[in-house]
C-alpha cells in the first residue's frame, strides 16, 4: 500500500480566475501543491503565491513551453521532494477536487501504476459534456486506444491523473510531449514500461472556463503523431522488445494488404484505361490477398488488445 507523500501539480496558463479556488479545494493530506507558471501572461503563479498556504510551492517557466513541458517540471520537482504519488489537476477548474481521492486510491491500493479520470462512465457525464466536445473526444478517444495499446481505457484523453513515483521513475522525462499531445504521449511510454492504467469514473465537470486548445491544432496534430507513435509502439513491442504471434500476423499481412491494394488499384486503372474488363484470376489476385491479410491483421488486434498491461 502507497502511503507517502503526495504532489499536486497544477499547470497553469491563463487560469488566472480559477486557481485561488483550485488550490483552496486540495484536500489538507496533500503535502505539496506544485504550481507551474508556464510564462502565463495574467500572473497566475504571483495568485498562487498570494494564497499563503503553506503547501504551495510556484515554479516559473521564463516562456511558455506547453502544458507537457510544465508537468515533466512539476514531476521533477515531486521527484525531487520524495513523493511518492503525484496527481495533475489543471488550473481552470474542471477537475473536481472531491474526485482526487477515488482517483489515487487504485495507486495507493498497488491495483495500478497510473490513474485517470473518465467521463464516459455514465450518462449524466456524458449529458454534462457539449455535443462537439462529446463527438471530438469519443473519435480522438479511439484513435489514442490503437495508438497507446490501452484498449481497456475509455476517454483517454482526460487529464485529470495520478502516477506513482515507482512509474515516473521508469519513463524518460525528456523524451515526452511538450504540448497538448502530452496525455496521449504519456499512455505510449506507459505501455512500453508496461504500467498497468485504471479509469476511475468521475463526472464531467464545465463552467465559465475557456481551453486554450484548438479544434484546428487538434485536427492538424493529432493525427500524424497518433500514426507516428502508433509505428513505434509497434517496431518496439513487437519487433525489437519480444517477437510473438502477433509479429508473425504483421510481417505476412501487412505486404499482403499493400499488394491487395496497388496491384488491384494498378488493374483498375488499367481496365478503366483500355476499356476492357479483368479476368476472374486477375481479380482473384488482388482480392484474395486482401481478404487473407485482414484477416491476418484482426488477429494481430485481438492479440494486442489481450496484451493490455495487468497486474499479476
Amino acid at each position: 500500500m502507497n502511503t507517502g507523500k503526495k504532489a499536486v501539480v497544477i499547470p497553469c496558463y491563463k487560469v488566472a480566475r480559477h486557481i485561488a479556488e483550485v488550490i483552496r479545494g486540495i484536500p489538507p493530506h496533500i503535502e505539496h501543491v506544485l504550481v507551474v507558471d508556464d510564462a502565463c501572461p495574467q500572473g497566475s503563479g504571483r495568485i498562487a503565491e498570494q494564497l499563503g498556504d503553506p503547501r504551495v510551492r510556484v515554479l516559473y517557466h521564463p516562456a511558455n513551453q506547453g502544458v507537457g513541458a510544465a508537468m515533466v517540471t512539476g514531476y521533477r520537482q515531486a521527484l525531487e521532494l520524495g513523493c511518492e504519488l503525484v496527481i495533475k489537476m489543471d488550473g481552470d477548474g474542471q477537475m473536481d477536487p472531491h474526485c482526487l481521492d477515488p482517483l489515487i486510491a487504485p495507486l495507493v491500493c498497488g491495483e495500478a501504476d497510473y490513474a485517470k479520470g473518465n467521463r464516459f462512465s455514465d450518462l449524466r457525464a456524458l449529458r454534462a459534456m457539449p455535443t462537439v466536445r462529446l463527438i471530438g473526444n469519443n473519435i480522438m478517444s479511439f484513435l489514442v486506444k490503437a495508438f497507446s495499446g490501452y484498449w481497456n481505457l475509455m476517454d483517454p484523453t482526460n487529464g485529470y491523473t495520478a502516477i506513482t513515483r515507482a512509474t515516473l521513475e521508469k519513463l524518460d522525462l525528456n523524451k515526452l510531449a511538450r504540448r497538448y499531445f502530452f496525455e496521449s504521449d504519456l499512455l505510449l511510454h506507459l505501455n512500453l514500461v508496461n504500467a498497468v492504467v485504471r479509469d476511475v469514473p468521475m463526472p464531467a465537470r464545465y463552467g465559465s472556463e475557456t481551453s486554450s486548445l484548438r479544434a484546428r491544432e487538434v485536427l492538424w496534430s493529432f493525427p500524424p503523431r497518433l500514426v507516428c507513435g502508433l509505428l513505434r509502439r509497434i517496431l518496439l513491442k513487437y519487433f525489437i522488445y519480444d517477437f510473438n504471434l502477433a509479429s508473425v500476423y504483421l510481417l505476412l499481412g501487412v505486404p499482403l494488404f499493400l499488394w491487395g491494394v496497388l496491384f488491384g488499384l494498378a488493374e483498375w486503372l488499367d481496365s478503366y484505361a483500355r476499356g476492357v474488363p479483368k479476368t476472374a484470376g486477375t481479380i482473384m489476385l488482388a482480392a484474395l490477398p486482401l481478404i487473407v491479410s485482414f484477416e491476418m491483421l484482426l488477429q494481430a488486434i485481438g492479440i494486442d488488445i489481450h496484451s493490455v498491461p495487468r497486474k499479476r
